[in-house]
């Protein structure tokens, strides 16, 4: 965990969800290769040539902006992919409950940082997968009534580091960006657009992480 910057009050927490609410290196792997599978089908391709494509173009595009990473869903945008039909590709292919199941730690700790003394505080999740598809992994996490809000790739069909996303979070929750704290597990999708925002920042390695955040004891939102 790495602590980028606290609020003086945190009245919604903005968390990222995959690899950050659960840690699941098959769920992972399977989530990129079936998407660049898709991809190579779309694209009259072997597997292979798509995927040396993909990592040719994200491997370039890094190389060009200091090492910085960009989300798979913006990577198929530069082939022509749209954002509306990489959601659709995801909500097909994607099943959390084959991989994922409740996670009582998770659970208290989302808990602990909603709790009485936190003063209202929301929970919310940005996520570059669809909606329905956080949905569905929320509750099979079993940790789905623990935010009020969830923003997908087809809310405001840009991927993060989008700063839409983040923005319209603190509208949804009535929060000033100055009052949010984003958690994710990659720096320049979850957290550099955050911070910029005048938004908080932590980035953790996984849920591992996320269990440890009641002890850092955040500051009380000040909403009613």
């Amino acid at each position: 965990m790495k602590i980028y910057a606290v609020p003086p009050r945190v009245d919604a927490v903005l968390f990222d969800m995959d690899s950050t609410l659960y840690t699941n290196e098959r769920y992972a792997a399977f989530q990129r290769e079936s998407l660049i599978r898709r991809f190579a089908e779309r694209r009259g391709l072997p597997f292979e040539a798509a995927l040396s494509e993909v990592e040719a173009y994200q491997s370039a595009w890094g190389r060009a902006r200091g090492g910085a990473q960009i989300s798979l869903g913006n990577t198929f945008r530069a082939f022509g992919i749209s954002i509306k039909e990489s959601a659709a590709w995801r909500e097909e292919l994607y099943e959390p409950s084959l991989f994922l199941a409740p996670d009582r730690r998770l659970k208290n700790a989302l808990e602990a940082l909603k709790g009485p003394q936190a003063r209202g505080r929301a929970l919310v999740v940005i996520t570059n997968n669809p909606v329905l598809v956080a949905q569905k992994t929320l509750a099979a996490l079993g940790a789905a009534d623990c935010f009020s809000v969830i923003l997908g790739l087809d809310s405001c069909m840009v991927s993060k580091p989008h700063e839409a996303p983040f923005l319209k979070a603190a509208e949804l929750c009535g929060a000033e960006t100055g009052s949010c704290l984003a958690v994710g597990d990659r720096y320049d999708l979850d957290i550099a657009v955050p911070l910029r925002l005048g938004m908080g920042g932590i980035l953790v390695d996984g849920v591992e992480d996320i269990y440890r955040l009641p002890a850092l004891k955040l500051p009380a939102g000040g909403r009613s």
